[in-house]
């Protein structure tokens, strides 16, 4: 059986809060919800992580997102990998999963509590998604190697930009550079970064696309929110 070859990690954005905006407060039913659906995420991804450190490859062999094209001729792609490789992450490196949870908690926090935990996992999801379908056609454009891709930041890419659109105001501090900024330059900022590293190729090893693409997924979403309110 041929070996996997290194992973493509991804770190996804991370700061901490500090101030609140003038954003209308949520509904309280929305505020007293039983279900957190960002806890949920969490758990997930914290057990699929213990899981992944016993499978020795497996988890990653069958569940990782691998490229449409076979290497060494051979196919490891599979349909369920476009979803299930945002549970995966680097074993030999525990900041992959723990800034990835970090920024899915502190935006996704905010997200549930205001649009509800159904309207979160489908921004959630729709950026997983459209995160894996870029990377599994826009790299190969630029000439970079194939191989497999794990880590969640891809959706919480997409929480980020639902995050600026809804508190677009809130002062968030990243941890690199930690300059207070609100919340909509930030996530342009970060956009704007990850597109430049993705077309120079700097920073190699990480899914600049990815990222890219959970925000296009987490517009579309956010687009069908403003029609639905539009129409009442």
């Amino acid at each position: 059986m041929r070996a996997a070859p290194p992973h493509i990690t991804a770190t996804g954005p991370a700061g901490r809060q500090t101030t609140r905006d003038r954003h209308p407060q949520p509904a309280k039913s929305l505020i007293y919800m039983k279900f957190s659906a960002v806890k949920v995420l969490v758990a997930a991804n914290v057990l699929a992580f213990l899981l992944q450190s016993m499978s020795r490859g497996v988890l990653e062999y069958y569940f990782a997102l691998w490229p449409l094209q076979p290497i060494d001729g051979r196919s490891y792609f599979h349909v369920w990998q476009i979803i299930t490789y945002a549970f995966l992450h680097s074993t030999g490196n525990i900041t992959h999963l723990l800034f990835n949870m970090l920024g899915l908690w502190m935006f996704g926090s905010e997200i549930e509590r205001y649009v509800g935990p159904r309207r979160l996992l489908a921004c959630y999801f729709a950026s997983v998604v459209t995160a894996a379908i870029s990377q599994l056609f826009i790299p190969t454009l630029f000439g970079a190697q194939a191989g497999d891709v794990i880590g969640a930041s891809g959706g919480v890419f997409g929480l980020l930009l639902a995050y600026a659109y809804l508190f677009p105001r809130r002062k968030v501090i990243p941890l690199f550079p930690p300059i207070p900024m609100p919340a909509w330059l930030f996530a342009t900022l970060y956009a704007g970064i990850e597109l430049f590293l993705g077309v120079t190729g700097t920073l190699s090893g990480i899914a600049h696309f990815a990222h890219l693409g959970g925000m296009v997924g987490s517009a579309l979403v956010i687009t069908q929110w403003r029609v639905a309110r539009a129409r009442g």
